[in-house]
């Protein structure tokens, strides 16, 4: 996967009249992830007048701003000026990070696509629900539904492409796996990616002040529990189904 040394990257290009993208590699790798995070962060403490919105992506952060306060030209400075502070793949991640453990169940008839998945990788549903649960993976970003992570990365055992067929529906706290990647899932949706656990962790609560449970850079591990290990959990949590976090301290 490409990553920060890559001569073409980083790249600042314009996003329409009023948005500019920063891209670190054009493959997330955890390299061009950990840049981007870093980024992102170090782009909001900027306080640049006329920015109003500084986000990430996998390998990329957009920057919105109103043109009539800030000119194309000065924030592509301002951005150029940013990216030759460090070498930005390898900066620390930033700071208020969670480390959260999820139970899950793997496989059975909550998680019917496990076999194929680990078929897939050359492995038997118990070897990979040993990896699986003992991988403890990146917030990459949130997107395409809100509050949804996407995790990562994976081994390379699980570079396995989408589904040739839509699954027509998975549930909320749906574990999903594709491309070196987990989804999980915030509310019930068709997905192309393969549904290899169930949680009950619930990421997205839109009544709240803070309706996002999950922030870029957290870290998950999801821990196999029985059907009805997570039942009982679920009756107890029903918000987050067991789920425990602490915070990261580096």
């Amino acid at each position: 996967m490409a990553a920060q040394s890559d001569s073409k990257f980083p790249m600042i290009r314009h996003v329409g009249l009023n948005g500019m993208l920063v891209t670190f590699s054009d493959a997330m790798s955890e390299a061009s992830n950990r840049a981007c995070l870093a980024f992102c962060e170090a782009a909001k403490g900027q306080n640049w007048q006329g920015v109003h919105e500084v986000s990430s992506s996998l390998a990329s952060v957009y920057v919105r701003f109103d043109p009539h306060e800030l000119r194309h030209a000065a924030l592509q400075e301002h951005l150029q000026a940013l990216l030759a502070a460090r070498n930005w793949s390898q900066a620390p991640l930033p700071g208020n990070r969670r480390f959260w453990q999820v139970p899950t169940v793997y496989g059975g008839e909550l998680a019917p696509q496990l076999a194929e998945a680990a078929a897939a990788a050359g492995l038997s549903e118990a070897e990979a629900v040993e990896r699986l649960s003992a991988t403890r993976v990146r917030v990459l970003t949130i997107g395409f539904a809100p509050g949804q992570p996407y995790l990562g990365p994976l081994g390379e055992e699980w570079d396995l492409p989408r589904q040739s067929a839509l699954t027509p529906n998975v549930p909320a706290g749906a574990l999903v796996l594709a491309i070196r990647q987990f989804v999980l899932f915030t509310a019930a949706a068709p997905t192309g990616w393969r549904h290899v656990g169930q949680t009950g962790f619930r990421g997205f609560f839109p009544q709240a002040n803070d309706p996002i449970a999950l922030r870029a850079g957290d870290e998950l591990q999801f821990v196999p529990v029985s059907k009805s290990e997570l039942r009982s959990l679920c009756k107890r949590d029903p918000q987050f189904g067991g789920a425990t976090r602490q915070e990261i301290t580096e």
